[in-house]
Formats: C-alpha cells, structure tokens, sequence
C-alpha cells in the first residue's frame, strides 16, 4: 500500500469515455483513479480497467466498488490477477456486498447477512492474493482453488457502518467509505478500523475517503448540483442509519444543507486543495476525490476538479 494519496474517481458515459477520463487523470498528474460499478456508463468494470492499464503507462487504477453478490468470490480473483499479469502494482481490487435495492432488484440475489458475506469474501480472496491457495466453506461462499503463486495485490473494502470498518481493520488492506460525511469517519469510522485491525493483531489499514469535489464558490449551485448527482441515499436505510449516527437526523426532504457542506468539499481551488489535505491531517490515509460535473461546464469543472487533486496529492 502506497503512501497518503489524493485521487480521482472517474464517471464516464461509456467505456471509451472512462479510458479517455483515465488518460486525461494520468497527464495532470493524479497517482490514482478510482471507478464504480457503473463508472463506465454500464460497461463491465473489470474489462474497461483491462483496457485503460494498456492505455496508461504510471497511473493506478482501482475499484471502489466491485459488489460480491453476482460474482464468485475465486472469478473476482482471477480477474484481479489477469489485470496485475497486465500492469503490475497498478491494479487495486475494492469490494464490498453494495446496498440491498440494488442487489436484490437487480440480481434477484437472497440479501441476508451481508457483513458475513463480506468477511467470507475477504478471506477468500485473501488467502489466493497472499497464498496462492484457498479452502473454503462459509455460509455463502466454497472456495477451493490453488495458482502458481501469491499475487502482490492490494486488496480493499467498502465500509459503512462501525462494524463493516472493523471487518476492514481485521481482513482488508484498505477501507473505502462511500457518501460518509467528514465528521463521520473522524469520529466513527477510523476509531472501528483501528479496533478490527487491533483484535487481528495488526497495523490498522488506510481508510480512503470518498469526497465529492467542486471548485466552485457558489455553495448554492454546489449543493444543488450535489443533490441532483449523489443519489437518493437518504432513502437507502443503512446510508440514513449512517447519516443518523454522524447526527443529521433530519432527512426529511433528502440532504439538509449541514449535511452537504459536510461532505462536499468546494470553493476556489486552493480551498478544495487544503480541504483534502484536511482529510489526510484527519487520519485517513487517502482520498477518492469524485468531481461533481456542472451541467453547464462539464469539461471545465472536470478539469477544474483534476487540477486541484493533483495539486493536493503533490502536498500531501
């Protein structure tokens, strides 16, 4: 695992499109860009990364997320390894169960226990990346298979709530937080990875913060376009527990402005930049800074957003 790092995720309307976004993330300069499931306008995740490693000569490249439920815990390793053969030390494979709308509607998956599953994943996958073997046998996952040898690969996972960021602290090499507002991962999330990564008898793991960036000093037209752009997660019961416990309790018309300002990091350039910086000097240990496009100048706030992520990982 690399050092304190400030990246970049990357929202592409196809797959063409990621690889062009990861070209324009590697010449201004961000060390890694990081992609959803759905980064590349619904192209398979996996595939298009394939794609833009060959495309790309220094920048890393790493999911935040890939969900567990579609896909056997071994596949995901496979792939994982092809992609290091491919670029290797450039490929960071994050996982995690996603939320249960999108599991169960889209995938008809039988959502229960998804900390569990999780922790089974992990395992598994773990033993592959730092064996080269795994025998199995878990409430969702049987898992026997063996390789060549170990893979040097980072292995990382989403985390949410105090008991999915000890899972990260005890199995992963990295948690990735998703919609968590800043106060939220000071107070709760880095506190629970240090207690798994302590229970496990091993040094506590880097969290890395996903932050939705604008360089813009119009608040109002940030919160705006934040509010068009994040997602319904106000409705989504694990995220609304979350955004509860971080005390925004009032959620009845979606994002309160409190709660915006506490997770949207904007303002002019140098703000955003001593503002991810702020993240780091937190204790988290690095950034996934994800642009919000203005709907008038999508290129520009685009490459407003790079500029401002490069300068602060060259800080940092």
């Amino acid at each position: 695992m690399a050092g304190p790092t400030i990246g970049v995720l990357i929202q592409a309307t196809d797959a063409r499109d990621f690889i062009g976004q990861v070209r324009r993330a590697e010449e201004a300069g961000s060390p890694v860009a990081w992609s959803t499931i759905g980064g590349a306008g619904g192209a398979d995740v996996l595939t298009t990364m394939a794609a833009a490693l060959a495309a790309t000569s220094t920048i890393r490249l790493g999911t935040a997320i890939v969900p567990t439920w579609p896909r056997h815990a071994v596949t995901m390793a496979q792939q994982a390894l092809a992609l290091e053969q491919l670029a290797p030390g450039r490929f960071r494979l994050g996982i995690g169960p996603s939320h249960e709308p999108a599991m169960v509607n889209g995938y008809g998956v039988r959502w229960h226990s998804p900390l569990t599953q999780l922790r089974e994943y992990l395992t598994v996958i773990r033993s592959l990346f730092t064996t080269g073997a795994v025998d199995f046998h878990g409430l969702h996952v049987t898992a026997r298979a063996q390789w060549r040898g170990p893979a040097a690969l980072d292995l990382l996972a989403s985390a949410l709530r105090p008991k999915s960021f000890e899972a990260c602290g005890e199995l992963a090499d990295g948690a990735i937080s998703w919609m968590c507002p800043r106060s939220y991962l000071i107070a709760e999330a880095l506190p629970a990875l240090a207690r798994g990564a302590r229970r496990a008898g091993r040094a506590t793991p880097p969290l890395i913060a996903h932050v939705p960036v604008a360089v813009s000093t119009d608040r109002a037209a940030v919160r705006a376009i934040a509010r068009q752009q994040l997602g319904r997660y106000t409705e989504i019961p694990f995220y609304r527990a979350m955004f509860v416990q971080a005390g925004f309790a009032d959620l009845a018309g979606g994002y309160p402005d409190a709660l915006l300002d506490d997770l949207v990091v904007s303002g002019t350039e140098d703000e955003v930049v001593e503002r991810l910086l702020g993240y780091l000097r937190g204790g988290c240990g690095e950034v996934a800074a994800a642009p919000l496009l203005d709907p008038t100048d999508r290129d520009g706030s685009f490459v407003r957003a790079l500029r401002a992520v490069a300068r602060a990982h060259t800080a940092a």
